[in-house]
């Protein structure tokens, strides 16, 4: 009797990734609206974010068609319509609202191509009006981030991990998300005694930063104590912290363990607890435009395509606005 053979990589690998099953109503719907809804979920959407919030969105309207009997063919504009309604009826605000329609559009825009559907219902249902002057993140200014960064104790490599982190943050403009994706190769020096660091961003955008001269004794500062100078060129540039052991592991430290750390450190400097990673670019961009650098300058540091986007950073405004109201007499 033959021995039967191992199971190849492809196929353990196969068996290991649990795939969640489609809606019974895109079952239903027959095979083209399986393959765009496969589409949807897994093939046309890169970024990670943008995926799991689509398909929330599309699942949760779905469901609520389910509930009353519809079958995917028959999802009139009336239908989306009234379901947005309700959303807005049960207190989701209108960005919300928003980000849920283009889901279900975009999900709705593959059921037209691959012949699903004839027409797309929710193409003509439109959203409210939503206009945003200022964005909503926290400023944290600069006397905190001073204040912050002079109050940790850069005593071993996690301290020193910390503190480079916040650095990176403050010095650069750059999202928590990309600080988390940089390997050693990210850290290097272009010539001239000049060091850079080169981020990941959104959308597969690459950019390359210059770290100024104290930025980089603490970047230096940390590999040194975690003994990471002569690490290999793929591995992690920051280093996850193992439980309590104040021990750093091989892996790389993810996004929400930096978002943590930070409150942690906030607390700790007595500052509000209500400020992020995110801030730093907030006090970045309106710190630079009060210097007078021009706009189209900060944009291309911060990594943004449209110049309004940065504009949402900018706290000038409000800060004009509370001058003014501390000068009524009442």
């Amino acid at each position: 009797m033959a021995t039967p053979s191992a199971p190849s990589n492809a196929l353990v690998l196969a068996s290991e990734t649990q795939v969640p099953a489609l809606p019974d109503i895109v079952q239903r719907a027959g095979q083209a609206a399986v393959f765009a809804a496969e589409e949807f979920y897994y093939g046309s959407i890169r970024n990670e974010h943008t995926r799991t919030a689509y398909r929330r969105a599309v699942d949760r309207f779905l469901a609520w068609c389910e509930e009353r009997g519809l079958e995917l063919a028959r999802i009139a504009p009336k239908d989306v319509g009234q379901y947005f309604d309700g959303l807005r009826k049960q207190g989701l605000s209108v960005a919300t609202c928003k980000q849920y329609l283009a889901g279900v559009r975009h999900f709705f825009d593959g059921m037209v191509t691959r012949h699903a559907v004839i027409l797309n219902p929710a193409l003509s249902v439109r959203g409210e009006r939503y206009q945003v002057v200022e964005g909503k993140t926290p400023e944290i200014s600069v006397k905190q981030a001073r204040l912050l960064l002079k109050s940790m104790e850069a005593s071993d490599a996690l301290s020193k991990r910390d503190r480079a982190i916040l650095a990176i943050l403050a010095y650069t403009s750059s999202r928590a998300g990309a600080v988390s994706k940089l390997r050693r190769a990210d850290f290097y020096d272009a010539g001239d005694h000049q060091w850079m660091l080169r981020f990941a961003e959104k959308g597969g955008k690459s950019r390359e930063i210059p770290a100024r001269h104290d930025l980089q004794q603490m970047i230096a500062a940390y590999l040194d104590a975690a003994d990471l100078q002569l690490a290999p060129k793929d591995a992690p540039l920051f280093r996850a912290a193992i439980a309590r052991t104040g021990q750093l592991a091989a892996t790389a430290i993810h996004v929400n363990d930096i978002c943590r750390m930070m409150k942690r450190r906030l607390k700790d400097a007595s500052l509000p607890a209500r400020l992020s990673p995110h801030s730093f670019r907030v006090a970045v961009i309106t710190d630079l435009l009060e210097q007078g650098v021009s706009l189209e300058e900060v944009q291309h540091l911060a990594g943004h395509a449209d110049p309004r986007t940065t504009r949402l950073y900018d706290r000038r405004q409000r800060k004009v606005t509370r001058n003014i109201v501390e000068r009524i007499s009442i």
